[in-house]
């Protein structure tokens, strides 16, 4: 096995090696052995749940990526065009097909799959969304065929679920017109602006850290 913080589908995918002496190699990510030592967990001895728990501490110190009852959501931005070939525009694939893409794990795009992804443009928050499922996938078009001369290359293609908002306009604040930031879910309904939930929740994290 070999043991990585990303996916077990990214992985898979870059393996350098496949078989060692003819024996199969797999990938496992940390949340994967997080998940399966939280259910043996359940079910073992008092002695084994010390050791269990141990290593559940040990996981927790080394795991970058989101768990699965985080409130971070990831808060991209969308074109507001249709690329040259494509039959649908960047705003259409999120508001009519709810799917959303992106490249893994390279130009501060996430390893691991966000609960939640928030869309802004036209200079404010538009919706936000539960990411219900998720896959990787090379070929863009075997999924959205409407999409046209798309590289080849792996990327994370969530299902999203149905739209919701606050009730009052929330603006894009102080962020890069391409920015794409993290906040945790709340402050998306308690700030005026993206960048000032931003800033409230690193605020709030940097808190618990040192608290």
């Amino acid at each position: 096995m070999a043991l990585t913080e990303c996916s077990r589908e990214y992985a898979n995918l870059h393996l350098p090696i496949r078989k060692i002496k003819g024996i199969p190699v797999e990938s496992i990510s940390w949340k994967d052995v997080e998940v399966l030592t939280s259910k043996a967990r359940r079910k073992a001895s008092q002695a084994e749940k010390r050791l269990l728990g141990a290593l559940l501490t040990y996981l927790e110190s080394v795991m970058t990526m989101q768990k699965l009852d985080s409130n971070w959501v990831y808060v991209v931005v969308l074109a507001s065009d249709t690329p040259k070939g494509w039959g649908i525009s960047w705003i259409d694939i999120v508001k009519k097909k709810r799917r959303y893409f992106h490249p893994i794990g390279i130009h501060g795009w996430p390893k691991e799959p966000p609960n939640y992804i928030a869309v802004r443009y036209n200079g404010k928050l538009q919706s936000i969304h539960h990411v219900e499922d998720y896959e990787v996938v090379e070929d863009l078009r075997e999924k959205i065929p409407e999409i046209r001369g798309a590289s080849k290359t792996p990327r994370f293609l969530y299902k999203l679920g149905l739209a919701f908002r606050p009730n009052n306009e929330i603006r894009t604040g102080r962020i890069y017109p391409n920015g794409r930031v993290w906040c945790m879910l709340d402050t998306l309904f308690t700030c005026k602006t993206i960048s000032d939930a931003r800033d409230v929740s690193n605020e709030r994290e940097r808190a618990m850290r040192e608290a």
